[in-house]
């Protein structure tokens, strides 16, 4: 089965760093744009960040104020940096796949290669 392999989460206090990793499992990343997405318990899934297939541009559609950075190298593993983690920030981490992209907004759908996603709890 074709699908993200997500990692790098974990418990963090307020304030704290964290990295999420993303790496393709049998497919080539290098082919497909990318979008990070989160669900936090009893809300809806939210896109996060995007980034192009070569890297070169990104795009942030929620509310993460400056705090995240997505990056790639390019067809092997794609990350999330997540800073001055916050209580809101508690959720299940998804990276996607998608082959349309926009340089005015970004990624679109249609998503896929999903992963079963990385869950960061944001606690004291």
């Amino acid at each position: 089965q074709s699908q993200f392999v997500e990692s790098g989460g974990g418990l963090v206090l307020p304030g704290g760093s964290l990295r999420l990793s993303c790496v393709p499992s049998g497919f080539l990343l290098g082919l497909y744009h990318v979008a990070w997405f989160r669900q936090a318990p009893g809300k809806e899934r939210e896109e996060i960040a995007c980034i192009s297939r070569s890297g070169a541009s990104t795009h942030y559609p929620g509310s993460v104020e400056g705090r995240f950075t997505v990056s790639r190298d390019s067809d092997k593993i794609v990350y999330l940096q997540i800073n001055s983690t916050r209580d809101e920030d508690t959720a299940v981490y998804h990276c996607a796949t998608t082959l349309n992209y926009s340089y005015i907004d970004g990624c679109r759908p249609e998503y896929g290669h999903w992963g079963r996603g990385t869950q960061v709890i944001v606690a004291s």
